[in-house]
């Protein structure tokens, strides 16, 4: 087989392969890239040796049996048999399911997760929305410090578990998309700055130097993100790609490399023959990164909207530190600015940023399913001190009206694993570095964090305490009694009702009509014959919803009655119903 590197900076290249050395010679036709030709079967190690030094992993590895700072192994893509035949599943109409593999279930495996699927199945979920699989030293983490962005992490069952997961899910009738991290590597195992130019100091982010979109070198160093994209899409029948925090990719070129990214996943589509779709995590509010390339945006074709996600959290707990300080002004007007307008910063001041923040978004030109909206991430959770979640100190009522109002929402809802059965278990952040100074590092930068916000640092779970992930995985003997039941049914039913129901997958921002009282706490909107009222508040609330015949689909509270002639409803406190107009 034909092995190859970019090593524009070497003067000699040696390939070592099963055991042999081989000179790799410049390939004329591409500048800085060398080649050899071996004999190799699917799991053969190798590594390239530059100018002489250590033998390290290839960049391009497709998997790493003993970590990013082991061998690569070679991966025969054909090797596998697919059983589903799968026409693929677009973002209309969709609900996604964050997921993290190492912590949905104890064993943490791809093929522990593919087990728990047909859970998915039956709560409605269309899509999986994986966490990051790269591979990363150590056994367990959130998977954002990988350091192989081709490479499938091992200790989760490396290429071919992936493959089985996204077989079963397929089977199933459930999409899956990977998030993957195009904005940073990891800081222990990385090998790239040996090969060549990957990073530059012309930016900085919040990780140190910036990935070189922009800088000599650039070129080769786009191709090979824009390629592992492609590569996961394709060599793992993948339906989208969630991108980290596309805000700290610094590129300064005329054509922006999420441009050139999203161009080439929807020719991969093409080819294909399904479709395929991009979702960004993007906090800078510009409608520009969700409109399409023939209309000069960049033409991805959805993004995580944490603003309807901070509008929900200040209506549901009062908190208000932070970014949550603007939202908690008035919680309720700044949801319903989010269900009707998107965006809740579209211009406006930030006090958080200090500055004005973000521009309007056309709601004649993009729909509401290019937005997506949750009441809890990995993020939002995780990145607590304790990562507790609403569950832990929000009523079962509450829940529901969080449920409500993102299942029923204009916007693309997403969950976070467990949330649909108001899991007792907190996510937290966990760490296994194996470099002691790192990770005695982010251990002391952990507890300093908060610290400051005035948390005991006895109170700060240790990231590299084993104790701190075990914490984090799921129970799933919860989900058989109450109150997890109770909540986990009123998550189906939502679901059920937005498939069921064309008025709740109508994308257009413009048709959601809200009204809201901010005292007394209570917020109702209307899509097409859809009404939906929630009840924030601990005490009842007549909220009117217009004269004319409802019937309930729903009710969190079985003894609401519809609206009588005066158009009232009577919700109970913490409560919540939905309604229809035949």
């Amino acid at each position: 087989m034909k092995f190859e590197v970019w090593a524009p900076q070497a003067d000699r290249v040696a390939l070592h392969c099963e055991g042999a050395t081989r000179a790799m010679e410049p390939d004329p036709q591409r500048t800085g890239w060398w080649t050899a030709e071996a004999d190799a079967a699917d799991g053969a190690r190798y590594g390239f040796a530059l100018d002489d030094g250590p033998v390290l992993p290839d960049p391009r590895s497709r998997r790493l049996p003993d970590g990013p700072e082991g061998l690569s192994a070679v991966v025969d893509q054909d090797r596998y048999a697919w059983r589903a035949g799968w026409p693929g599943r677009g973002l209309p109409g969709a609900v996604l399911y964050e997921l993290h593999v190492g912590t949905y279930t104890p064993e943490g495996t791809l093929d522990a997760a593919a087990e728990r699927l047909g859970h998915l199945k039956e709560l409605g979920i269309t899509h999986v929305e994986l966490m990051p699989l790269c591979s990363f030293p150590g056994q367990h983490g959130w998977g954002y410090d990988g350091v192989a962005p081709w490479a499938v992490h091992e200790p989760y069952g490396g290429p071919e578990a992936l493959k089985r997961f996204v077989d079963r899910a397929h089977e199933l009738g459930l999409g899956v998309v990977l998030d993957v991290v195009h904005n940073h590597l990891g800081p222990s195992g990385n090998q790239l700055p040996a090969f060549g130019p990957y990073f530059t100091d012309t930016h900085q982010t919040p990780w140190g130097a910036a990935v070189n979109l922009d800088a000599p070198g650039s070129d080769e160093v786009r191709a090979y993100f824009r390629d592992s994209a492609l590569a996961w899409l394709r060599d793992y029948r993948l339906d989208g790609l969630r991108l980290d925090a596309v805000h700290a990719l610094h590129d300064d070129r005329a054509r922006h490399f999420l441009e050139e990214l999203s161009e080439s996943v929807d020719a991969l589509g093409e080819e294909v023959g399904r479709p395929l779709f991009l979702i960004a995590e993007s906090d800078l509010n510009d409608p520009r990164m969700i409109t399409p390339r023939t209309e000069h945006g960049l033409g991805l074709h959805a993004q995580w909207n944490d603003d309807f996600h901070h509008a929900l959290h200040t209506a549901l707990t009062g908190e208000s530190q932070g970014y949550y300080a603007d939202f908690a002004r008035a919680p309720l007007a700044a949801l319903a600015k989010t269900l009707t307008g998107g965006y809740f910063h579209d211009g406006t001041y930030s006090s958080f940023r200090g500055r004005a923040h973000g521009r309007p978004l056309d709601r004649a030109r993009l729909s509401g399913h290019r937005l997506l909206g949750y009441s809890q991430t990995h993020d939002q959770v995780g990145n607590r001190a304790q990562g507790d979640r609403l569950a832990a100190t929000l009523s079962p009522g509450l829940l529901a009206c969080a449920a409500t109002l993102t299942l029923t929402s204009p916007l693309t809802p997403m969950l976070f694993m467990g949330e649909e059965w108001a899991a007792g278990t907190p996510w937290q952040y966990f760490t296994d570095h194996t470099d002691p100074e790192l990770a005695e590092a982010v251990r002391r930068g952990r507890r300093r964090e908060f610290a400051s916000h005035g948390w005991a640092e006895e109170d700060v779970p240790d990231p590299q305490d084993p104790a701190t992930r075990d914490r984090s995985c799921l129970d799933w003997s919860e989900p058989e009694r109450d109150p997890h039941a109770r909540l986990l049914a009123w998550y189906r039913r939502l679901i059920a009702l937005r498939h069921e129901r064309p008025d709740l997958t109508v994308p257009d921002l413009a048709d959601t009509k809200v009204a809201y009282d901010e005292p007394a706490h209570w917020l109702a909107f209307r899509r097409g014959d859809i009404r939906v009222a929630v009840n924030l508040g601990k005490e009842p609330a007549a909220i009117p919803l217009g004269t004319g015949h409802l019937e309930i689909l729903a009710a969190w509270d079985e003894s609401v009655q519809p609206p009588g002639p005066d158009g009232l409803l009577q919700v109970p406190g913490e409560s919540c119903v939905v309604l229809s107009q035949p």
